[in-house]
């Protein structure tokens, strides 16, 4: 049976595994489910259709599936689905779909929010990224796998960051962050490739190499985005080994609703 605190209220029609800690002071409503191992540390409050996974750890004042910062929310049954083993910390906010997108509010596995981290309606955050205190994700905005984001930052609404990516502190990001690159400022411009995240992370010399090249078309030649595009295609064969990087690089540019940053 789970342990929950006797000053916290948990609605009897709540799904929570048998070792599911809840800490003191903590509101968990009728239409949530926590897996196995997660621990609310205190003042967390959690409700709307909610499905939170295994391990995480939520700290104090953290409000998980809120309703939607939304004029147009008129209390429609949407959804928020967190994955396994996050950390979310104080006073993070991570409020539940809309339906007018698919209704739903995905955060996936393995991600450090860092205090008062704010994840809007809509959005679909990935794997093992870094967003840290004070950034605000406003509603539809995508976040792939490994991204960091920078403290006190601001991402615009529908806007897309790419795997590997590095937002700066203080930043505004108005436009797609491709993946790869390192950007700050407001509005948020590009500054380099990810270089150092890349090879901790155990990317080759020669993938390293393909997207210096990659980066130099598409930022430093003076080419517009489909020229660029087309040249980069053809680093394939010179970096075959970079060649899968090169396509999703190549992939998340040529499909940029919003563009990108330049």
């Amino acid at each position: 049976m789970a342990n929950i605190h006797p000053s916290a209220v948990v609605h009897p029609d709540a799904v929570l595994a048998d070792d599911v800690d809840v800490g003191p002071f903590c509101l968990i409503g009728p239409k949530v489910k926590i897996g196995a191992g997660t621990r609310l540390k205190s003042h967390v409050v959690i409700e709307g259709r909610t499905t939170i996974g295994a391990g995480n750890v939520v700290y104090a004042g953290a409000s998980i599936g809120c309703d939607p910062q939304d004029k147009k929310y008129a209390g429609e049954d949407t959804e928020l689905f967190v994955g396994d083993n996050n950390v979310i910390r104080e006073n993070c906010t991570l409020s539940i779909g809309t339906v007018q997108d698919h209704g739903v509010t995905r955060v996936g596995s393995n991600n450090l929010l860092m205090a008062n981290v704010h994840v809007a309606h809509d959005c679909q955050v990935g794997d093992n990224i870094i967003i840290a205190n004070n950034v605000a994700l406003a509603g539809h905005v995508h976040v792939e796998d490994w991204a960091i984001i920078g403290g006190n930052s601001g991402v615009h609404q529908f806007v897309r960051i790419g795997q590997h990516s590095m937002i700066g502190g203080c930043s505004c990001a108005l436009r797609d962050v491709p993946p790869f690159v390192i950007c700050s400022g407001n509005p948020a411009a590009p500054h380099g490739l990810n270089s150092v995240g890349l090879r901790r992370f155990g990317y080759t010399s020669e993938q390293v190499r393909g997207l210096h090249q990659a980066y130099r078309l598409l930022y430093r030649e003076g080419l517009i985005v489909k020229e660029a595009l087309e040249k980069i295609e053809a680093l394939k064969a010179e970096f075959a080994e970079a060649a899968p990087l090169l396509d999703a690089f190549t992939g998340f540019v040529g499909n940029s609703p919003r563009g990108i940053i330049r």
